[in-house]
């Protein structure tokens, strides 16, 4: 039997009418759930226009699991996160992610007014998808990843990109995420970058700075 790969994205509508979108994808072998409690931590004005669609990745094996089936936008083949990429397995999530921009400007939403935002596996879709996408966007929020293949990108370069990272991260080292950085910005991209004292997660210093930077690309 044919496993869902098409679930349907949590969507939280805001109070008012929706004037802008964030797209939040989650990392590996979480699910759209994952930071959806994330939001009413943002305090953001009880007027605002912002609708957060938390979308789920496909099951699919995961080589660096052992092949195991889970929730995944590529696959991971090894901890050389920076060369040993599935390209392929990037492009598709990307027309996933194209796919959802297009429902949101279908709907209304200028693309001007539209973030892309992931953590870990997402924040690489995140970027790769907003910094490829045919029109330019709102913004990029990039949470504890990396950027491979950055030689590639040459639109956008006038993008809010704003990128964080945990200074114990064992899992992608800050290192990689500093290299990722550095390399966008040597290809012309302005990158607001912040680190925590954290791991692999997220921490409340870390979202009031997300706040803050979703505020002002969105005016609200």
């Amino acid at each position: 039997m044919q496993e869902a790969q098409h679930d349907l994205p949590i969507i939280l509508e805001p109070p008012g009418k929706a004037e802008a979108a964030v797209i939040w994808l989650h990392g590996l072998g979480a699910d759209g759930e994952d930071f959806v409690d994330l939001v009413p931590q943002l305090k953001l004005p009880e007027d605002h226009g912002i609708r957060f669609i938390f979308p789920h990745a496909p099951h699919q094996p995961v080589t660096i699991n052992g092949g195991m089936r889970m929730r995944s936008w590529y696959d991971i083949r090894s901890t050389d996160f920076m060369g040993d990429v599935d390209a392929a397995g990037i492009r598709v999530a990307c027309y996933r992610a194209y796919d959802l921009i297009k429902q949101q400007i279908d709907a209304g939403i200028p693309a001007e007014k539209i973030v892309l935002a992931g953590f870990s596996q997402g924040g690489l879709v995140a970027l790769h998808a907003a910094l490829s996408y045919e029109r330019l966007l709102g913004g990029v929020l990039a949470l504890s990843t990396y950027c491979p293949m950055y030689e590639q990108f040459y639109m956008h370069r006038e993008i809010p990109i704003m990128m964080t990272h945990g200074e114990y991260d064992q899992v992608i080292p800050l290192a990689i995420a500093q290299h990722s950085k550095q390399a966008l910005e040597q290809k012309g991209y302005q990158i607001q970058w912040h680190s925590y004292p954290m791991q692999h997660q997220v921490c409340a210093e870390e979202i009031d700075d997300i706040a803050a930077w979703l505020k002002q690309i969105l005016k609200f």
